[in-house]
């Protein structure tokens, strides 16, 4: 057995559900003090709901010319469901055809354990890198992400602290290990709309006003426009605006009365082609246009970042194509990661992980052979972006 599938099941046997840590963190830090990192736990949120974040840094002997590579991932997990679902328990890790199972397998403990192994066989080789080496770690990113990642990340910016490349663990692969790496990803906001009207018997309508007749044709408006592509068209990185509604919520459940309000939740996921503020204007433009009556509040959730080709995107590019052959795509699709709060303090992030097919589901797993070869990838980014100091 490998050292970082050792470690892989290590952490799985945590029941780190979000936002316990479960002495994840304790056990990387151990590892991590052995090799010469400075830790730092830094604990936020109420007592209810309390987050442990790590921030552990190795500095070299001479910092002049060095830059700092900072690996980042999450050691919480998503509840598991129905553990009679699972065929096997779900933080017990389990082999089963050349697959290891267990909630987190995928997304994302195995990340976790290969950032540490590389970064020790990097070091066995390297005593004395002139990279600065860094792991933010939280149990807060499969949560409401608001004490975990962000607060790590406001912390170093208040201490002038340099962040020059970073790589997040998330998986990004569709089918094998390294032929996807997310260097962007779009934005997030959501919208609470809520529209008055006047509760009254069906059968006087006169004497009502029902809210979702009023919204009927701003909503038909606003489906057309996201038909149509119409938010922006996108770019060479991203894809168009898309806007979505997700909840709709009217009426008393009573056949015969005309609900007092409709209350539509809503989400954009934006590109860089466009803001906040331009989407909300346009929303807003929308329902004035037709005289809705109404309230909406907003929440952006992340804003849109990208990494365009440079040194980090061609250091990873030529690992994956050394220890695969595979020439990476790179992507801006899926949900939003903590990358978002990352990209404010790091000009230069990218997502690297295992497939990501079976996350968050029952029976969540990775293939055991893949486990080595993400180690090794990030082993030979951080060997790439070494000789990019060295000359």
């Amino acid at each position: 057995m490998s050292r970082t599938l050792q470690l892989a099941e290590q952490l799985i046997s945590r029941p780190s559900v979000t936002p316990d840590d479960a002495g994840c963190q304790q056990i990387l830090g151990e590892r991590l003090a052995q090799l010469g990192f400075a830790l730092e736990t830094i604990e936020s949120g109420p007592a209810d709901f309390r987050v442990t974040n790590l921030w552990a840094v190795r500095r070299p002997a001479n910092a002049a010319g060095s830059k700092t590579l900072v690996f980042a991932g999450h050691t919480d997990v998503v509840p598991t469901g129905p553990v009679e679902q699972w065929t096997s328990h779900p933080f017990t890790p389990t082999h089963r055809d050349g697959k290891l199972y267990g909630r987190g397998a995928c997304d994302m403990k195995t990340s976790v354990a290969a950032f540490v192994v590389s970064i020790e066989e990097f070091l066995q080789s390297t005593p004395d890198p002139k990279l600065t080496l860094a792991l933010l770690l939280t149990s807060d990113e499969e949560g409401p992400g608001v004490d975990g990642t962000v607060i790590v990340c406001n912390a170093l910016a208040a201490r002038g602290e340099v962040i020059d490349y970073c790589i997040v663990g998330e998986p990004t692969a569709v089918e094998r290990c390294g032929d996807m790496i997310k260097n962007g990803r779009r934005g997030t906001m959501s919208g609470k709309l809520t529209v008055k009207g006047v509760q009254g018997h069906i059968a006087y309508p006169h004497l009502a006003k029902n809210p979702v007749h009023s919204v009927a044709p701003a909503l038909a408006e606003l489906v057309a426009i996201n038909t149509a592509g119409g938010w922006d068209a996108g770019n060479g990185y991203f894809q168009p605006t898309s806007w979505q509604i997700s909840n709709f919520h009217s009426g008393t459940g009573a056949s015969n009365v005309i609900p007092g309000n409709a209350v539509i939740d809503f989400n954009f996921r934006f590109s860089t082609e466009s803001t906040p503020e331009s989407l909300q204007q346009r929303v807003h433009a929308v329902l004035d246009a037709h005289g809705v009556d109404y309230t909406l509040a907003w929440t952006v959730g992340g804003l849109p970042f990208l990494t365009t080709p440079g040194e980090l995107v061609t250091s990873v590019q030529a690992a994956i194509a050394d220890e695969t052959g595979i020439a990476t795509e790179l992507s801006t699709s899926g949900g939003t990661s903590d990358a978002r709060f990352i990209a404010k303090v790091c000009k230069q992030v990218v997502e690297l992980g295992p497939v990501n097919a079976s996350i968050h589901k029952i029976d969540e797993h990775i293939d055991v052979a893949e486990i080595e070869t993400l180690k090794n990838i990030y082993k030979r980014t951080l060997e790439r972006l070494e000789a990019s100091l060295v000359g």
